[in-house]
Parts: C-alpha cells; sequence; structure tokens
C-alpha cells in the first residue's frame, strides 16, 4: 500500500469520526441545570419594611416625593447606622509584651546586655554602579 493511500484513508476516518460526533451532539437533550443552593434559609416571616423598600424601589423617581418612603429609608437607615443598633464586637484578648529586665535594671549582670556584634559601617556610595 501507498503512504498517500493511508493518509486519504486516514482523513476519511477523521471526516466520518468528526460528522458523527456532531450527530451525536445535535441529537442530545439538553438537561436543566441544577438550581444551585445557596445555603440560605429561606425567610419564614416577611419584613414590612423590606416590602415598602421594594415598593418603594418600584415608584422610581417618585419615590423622594412619597412620605412613607422616606420613613421607611429612615427606618432602614436606623437599623444599621444607630448607635447600639449592632452588638458590640470583642477583639480577641493580647498575651502582654515579654518583658526584658536587662534593659529594665541595667545593673544585673546574670543576663548579657544586647549589644550589636559588629559596628554598622555606613553604606559606599560607589557600590550601586
Amino acid at each position: 500500500m501507498d503512504g498517500k493511500l493511508f493518509a486519504r484513508l486516514g482523513a476519511v476516518i477523521f471526516v466520518a469520526v468528526a460528522i458523527t460526533a456532531t450527530a451525536i451532539e445535535m441529537n442530545r437533550k439538553e438537561e436543566a441545570p441544577e438550581p444551585w443552593a445557596s445555603g440560605r434559609a429561606i425567610q419564614t416571616q416577611a419584613d414590612p419594611l423590606r416590602n415598602e423598600l421594594v415598593r418603594c424601589q418600584g415608584l422610581g423617581e417618585a419615590g423622594p416625593r412619597d412620605t412613607a418612603c422616606l420613613r421607611a429609608w429612615a427606618e432602614n437607615r436606623n437599623r444599621f447606622l444607630a448607635p447600639g443598633a449592632r452588638p458590640a464586637e470583642r477583639l480577641p484578648d493580647t498575651p502582654p509584651a515579654p518583658r526584658n529586665d536587662a534593659t529594665l535594671q541595667p545593673g544585673r549582670t546574670d543576663q548579657p546586655a544586647l549589644e550589636p556584634a559588629a559596628p554598622i559601617a555606613p553604606p559606599q556610595l560607589d557600590e550601586a554602579r
């Protein structure tokens, strides 16, 4: 058999497989994706403030002129911005910093004073080249 014959046979097989795969994919039925579970509990009680805010949102430009909307927005601001609206969070207790008694009492000899091992030389200006 000739090399050209193998190349042609391979091309025909490749095209046949591609057409078959396309036909199978086109005949496949679409499966509806499963809804994403957010993990949030469904609200069992209706929030009247939330319902009023949604109504005010639907009013659009007339919302700022509606007294009920102004009252609902003020109450919503107070939920989050009023003093005492949120419980005070405690910061975690941090351990006290360790004390170095040698620096507090320089005359003690049981702990050596911290001194640099070698003097620090000033940087040379020629080093950066």
